[in-house]
Order: C-alpha cells, then structure tokens, then sequence
C-alpha cells in the first residue's frame, strides 16, 4: 500500500487558538487522500488528487492557514470496501486523521461514510458517484463534492433523450455506483418519454467487453448507454468501434461517466463524437486555466480531471472552514463548512445544502475531432452549461433522514 506523509508549517507570529496540546506543541490539521492508486481509477484520482491536494493546502497556508500545521496523508483502498474503510478507521481513531477526501470507489465511499457518524472526521467525495451518500445513507459531516449519479443523468440522458434518441440499452458495471447511474438514467429516460430496451451488467476492471456490447447491438436501441467508468468504459469504446457500432450511424455510444483521463487513452480518432456530463474542463474559463497550469507543472504534466479537481476544491474548502471555526472538531466544522460559501478555482458561487450536496453548474460536453483540436488537452467544445438547481436531485426528493427529519 502505498504512503505518503508531508508535514508542511509556515513560520510566522500568527498561530491559530485551536490544535495546542498540554505540551504546548502546536496540533496539526491531518488530512488523508483515500483512492484508487494502482487501479482502474487511479488515473482519473490516485496521486493526481494528491497533488491537488497540495495545491489546496499550499493556497490556504498563504491566506487563511497562515501559521497553520497541515499534515497531508494518502494510501491506495484498492477498490476494496473492507480495506478503504479499516484504513479510514485507521486515520480517524490512531492517527487522528480529520477529514479524508477523494475516494474514488462508490463502495468504499459507502462504507467510509458509515464512519462519519461515530469516528469525529469530516469525509469529501469527489471521485465517487453514488447518490447514496446524499440520500439514505447521508451524513451530518459527509459531503458529496463533483458530481452524483442524478447530475450526469440531468446532463447526458436528458439532453439525448430531447434530441430524438428514444430508445436506449444500459450496459452496467455491477457494484453500487453503476446500479445507481443506470437507476437514475432509466428514470431520466422514462421521464422524458423514452423507452429502456433492456440491460447487463459486467464485473469491475473487465477485459472482454464484447458479449456485453454484442448484446446492446443486438437489441436495436438507438442509444449503447455505458453505466460504467474509467477503464470498463475504455474498453466498452473500443469494442463499440471495432464492432462498427459507432461507425454504423444507427446507434449511438453514451458514456454516462467518462473523464478527461479517459479521452486521452481513446485520442480523439477514437473518441470523437462522444458527448457527456462534466462538472469542471480546465478551459471553461481563465481561472480553471490557471489552476490546470500550476496543477499539470505539480503532477506529470497533466490537466486536473473532474475529481481532481473537486479534490482540489474540497481541501481548500475544509482549510477554510477550519480556520473560521478556530477548531478540527467534525460537526463544528461541517457546520462552518455548510455557512460557508465555496468560491475557488473549481467552482463558483457553489453551496451546500443540508443533506451535504455541493450545488454547482455542470457542463454538457462534445469531444472533439482531431481537426478540431488546436493542441495538446484541447479535447471538448462546452454545448451548454447546466443551472445548478436543475443538474441535482431537489432537495424535496432526497431521502436523508435529516432532511425529511
């Protein structure tokens, strides 16, 4: 597994009233980055949301973390609940790890998110997917940061859903965060008059997509809707090409949940055409470009995915709110974090809401050609901009307990 620790304390007379033990030593702030390290998420999280991290922390030590001590730790779940959540115990009860962000996995998250409750840490979740985190299983000190299986269906199967796609087939990762994408599409697609053909479901990280896709050609629906993510969905393009399907001109490939990680493995001869939801492109305006620009310097000259990006966004927001609040204590915390506006280079005017879903705008996005690219990353056109008050479930609908409480 793998481990990585920095200790960072910039010098100066001014020292935070919270965090100083008996001893008189100043107390740090410990924050742990839980993803997929080595997997089939790694490239879309992984080392990458560590490096945003810092980039967070770095941001707030110059403003307001001055004289802070931040301690920032990571490891790699594995895509194993059981793992993800002795870990986050771990952190929460030994090493007295704060707030742990990322996670990358839906059900390491849900297992993680569990924790909150009785473990006194603040959880951030921008690389997992499953509404879950907001809706049965929410948290007062749990926050669903990037994007929910609600916000791609609001942006994808709405908009190919009004453009004359009527009918569509789900091929589906079989855990927690394809059942609840391929839930919410289907009802986003039923909503709006459509009609779902059928579905199957493959295993996490499969190397033959081919009975899957076969069986989505064979259906006749206009649209091969992949509820599934990172290299499943790789793979499931492919296969849609070497089989014709894209190529044919009478069904359409819909990744529901794909990142800009995933479009550079394609290139854009093989991923030309797509169009999905996004909750952050690095040149959807000056101050997004100015972030990717320090963050591809920091991480093996890359621009920052969607959850990259929220990871970045979520430090630096929990930064925040711990130096308003004078405290590390979770729910005081949380507290702070909900009043607490979040304005960064990742999201603008974004809030908070009760069941702990950060509401932001999410963009609807085409790939495009090779001809279209005018260099290195160039790889979307924005086709819309999605309100925040439409791309999430409403908080009337939601099924936190401490909302309907």
């Amino acid at each position: 597994m793998i481990r990585n620790v920095r200790s960072l304390a910039l010098a100066g007379a001014a020292v935070l009233a919270f965090g100083i033990s008996s001893a008189g030593a100043q107390q740090a702030v410990k924050i742990g980055i839980l993803s997929d390290m080595s997997g089939p998420y790694s490239d879309m999280g992984g080392m990458g949301s560590v490096a945003a991290a810092q980039l967070a922390v770095d941001d707030c030590l110059a403003h307001e973390c001055k004289g802070m001590k931040i301690e920032l730790v990571s490891i790699d779940h594995q895509n194993k609940p059981d793992i993800g959540v002795q870990k986050a115990r771990e952190w929460a009860d030994v090493d007295k790890v704060n707030a742990i962000a990322d996670l990358t996995n839906s059900a390491v998250a849900l297992g993680v998110q569990k924790l909150t409750a009785d473990h006194n840490f603040v959880a951030m979740y921008s690389g997992p997917a499953t509404g879950r985190l907001t809706n049965e299983d929410c948290s007062n000190t749990g926050f669903h940061w990037m994007f929910d299986t609600y916000s791609l269906a609001a942006g994808s199967a709405q908009a190919i859903t009004r453009m004359g796609a009527r009918s569509w087939y789900f091929v589906t990762v079989d855990y927690a965060f394809g059942h609840s994408l391929e839930a919410d599409s289907m009802a986003m697609v039923k909503q709006l008059g459509g009609e779902v053909k059928g579905a199957v479901r493959h295993p996490l990280n499969s190397a033959d997509m081919s009975s899957f896709l076969l069986s989505a050609q064979s259906s006749g629906a206009q649209v091969i809707a992949l509820a599934n993510g990172a290299a499943d969905t790789i793979n499931a393009i492919k296969t849609a090409r070497e089989f014709g399907i894209v190529q044919s001109g009478k069904q359409q490939v819909v990744p529901l949940l794909i990142f800009l990680s995933d479009i550079r493995s394609l290139g854009l001869d093989t991923a030309q055409g797509l169009t999905f939801t996004e909750g952050f492109y690095w040149d959807q305006d000056d101050q997004a470009r100015a972030f990717a620009t320090r963050f591809q310097k920091a991480y093996k000259d890359r621009k920052p995915t969607m959850v990259q990006a929220g990871t970045y966004s979520s430090v630096l927001h929990y930064l925040r709110a711990v130096a308003a609040a004078k405290t590390t204590e979770a729910k005081v915390v949380a507290a702070k974090m909900r009043e607490l506006p979040i304005n960064d280079a990742v999201m603008r005017h974004a809030a908070i809401r009760p069941d702990g879903r950060v509401i932001h705008d999410m963009l609807l996005v085409k790939v495009k050609s090779p001809a279209e690219s005018k260099g290195d990353w160039d790889f979307y056109t924005i086709q819309a901009t999605i309100p925040a008050a439409e791309a999430f479930k409403p908080l009337s609908a939601s099924a936190c307990p401490a909302v309907k409480g």
